[in-house]
C-alpha cells in the first residue's frame, strides 16, 4: 500500500519509492539521504501538526508537511523490519 510521509501515523515504517518534486528542496531531501529503497519510521509530529520528525539511517530527521507531501513509501507490516 502506497502513502505519502505526510499521511502516515507516528509508528508507522515504509520504504521510499519515489521523491516528487523538483528544484532545491527536491534537491535537499536527496542529500539528506532521503532516497529510493530507505526504510523511514514516522516518531512524531510536533503539536501543531507541522513539522513532523522521522527516523531513517540511524538519525533522525524534521520535515515540513509540504516537504514530506513529496516522498512516496510503500508500508511495511508491523513485524516486517529490515
Amino acid at each position: 500500500m502506497a502513502k505519502t510521509l505526510s499521511q502516515m501515523c507516528p509508528g508507522e515504517k515504509g520504504t521510499v519509492l519515489a521523491i516528487n518534486g523538483k528544484g532545491q528542496v527536491y534537491r535537499r531531501i536527496i542529500d539528506m539521504g532521503v532516497v529510493p529503497g530507505v526504510t523511514l519510521e514516522v516518531k512524531k509530529y510536533a503539536p501543531l501538526g507541522d513539522p513532523m520528525e522521522v527516523k531513517l539511517k540511524g538519525f533522525h530527521l524534521l520535515l515540513r508537511k509540504s516537504e514530506a507531501e513529496m516522498i512516496k513509501l510503500d508500508l511495511l507490516l508491523a513485524g516486517a523490519d529490515k
